[in-house]
């Protein structure tokens, strides 16, 4: 069969998509990771990459072995944490990515709070886009994602956190709730593309790409940029529940025809074979405590896709 090194190197190129960098992740030279995946090719009996294709691809084979690489790595790697485990020096690495509307109220809110509750282990986050989050999840290069629901996916345990009203910043209007069809004679400040925020908002108000245009705009990453822009130049942008500054007024409730009040729901995304488990679990019941776990009444959970 082939070797640990050799998979970890066809890993490698699955993940760079070029020799010469995966060479250089490898901390090998070029010729020398050719040649081993090369070697572990014709063990195998057919190719695990097209090399017609640039960048590099796996081809239908790769791909079936792919989740059987990435689960040997992972059960090797358990080894030397057995073994820093029995030797008193274990650390244990999480990886985490949040996506941003999420990030900017649960960092401020928990950071201290895992750190706490884990302080053996090295706690890595980082902001990505729902689609990076999950493409980083498919490549093994986080532990656990945190992003708006839903996700089905069998490779990965998907666990519900909480669920959050959004609500509209229209300091213009003089009520506390508003209905759809008061907004749709609104200029909307939307995020920009890849924000799942704005997905759920473009469905939510019926919105098309060219409803959000003015002959000036502004599309932003950032949701208090966004309300300065309101507050500025009128208009509205929605806010998720956790997000909303309670020294601010501005905000208001949001109704359909129907009754539904638009929500997203929160959820933990981890690979089912994670070997990471036991602290994962600490974090995310740290999240659900922290924002409930109880529906509330009426909520329309809307898609981020």
């Amino acid at each position: 069969m082939i070797s640990i090194q050799q998979i970890q190197y066809i890993l490698a190129l699955n993940e760079e998509k070029q020799f010469q960098r995966a060479s250089e992740l490898c901390f090998v030279t070029q010729p020398t990771l050719s040649m081993q995946i090369k070697k572990a090719e014709e063990t195998l009996g057919a190719p695990i990459f097209d090399r017609s294709r640039n960048p590099l691809e796996l081809t239908a084979f790769g791909k079936e072995l792919l989740p059987v690489f990435q689960d040997v790595i992972s059960e090797y790697n358990k080894i030397s944490r057995t073994v820093a485990k029995k030797e008193g020096v274990f650390r244990e690495e999480i990886r985490m990515a949040i996506i941003p509307t999420i990030s900017a109220y649960m960092l401020p809110d928990l950071y201290a709070q895992w750190k706490e509750v884990l302080p053996n282990v090295q706690l890595s986050i980082e902001e990505l886009k729902t689609e990076e989050i999950l493409l980083a999840l498919e490549n093994r290069k986080i532990d656990i994602g945190i992003l708006a629901g839903p996700v089905s996916n069998s490779k990965w345990r998907t666990i519900p956190l909480f669920q959050e009203e959004i609500k509209a910043f229209f300091p213009s209007a003089k009520k506390k709730e508003v209905n759809i069809e008061e907004l749709m004679n609104e200029h909307p400040w939307l995020l920009t593309s890849g924000n799942c925020l704005r997905t759920q908002m473009m469905h939510f108000c019926e919105l098309k790409s060219s409803d959000a245009k003015d002959e000036w705009d502004y599309e932003g990453g950032s949701i208090d940029l966004l309300e300065k822009m309101v507050e500025q130049h009128g208009g509205y942008t929605l806010v998720p529940e956790y997000f909303i500054q309670k020294d601010k007024n501005g905000y208001k409730r949001i109704n359909s025809s129907v009754g539904e009040i638009p929500a997203r729901e929160v959820i933990a995304l981890i690979p089912n074979k994670s070997a990471k488990w036991e602290y994962l679990e600490i974090l995310v019941r740290k999240i659900q405590l922290e924002y409930g776990t109880k529906s509330k009444q009426k909520l329309s959970i809307l898609s981020w896709k």
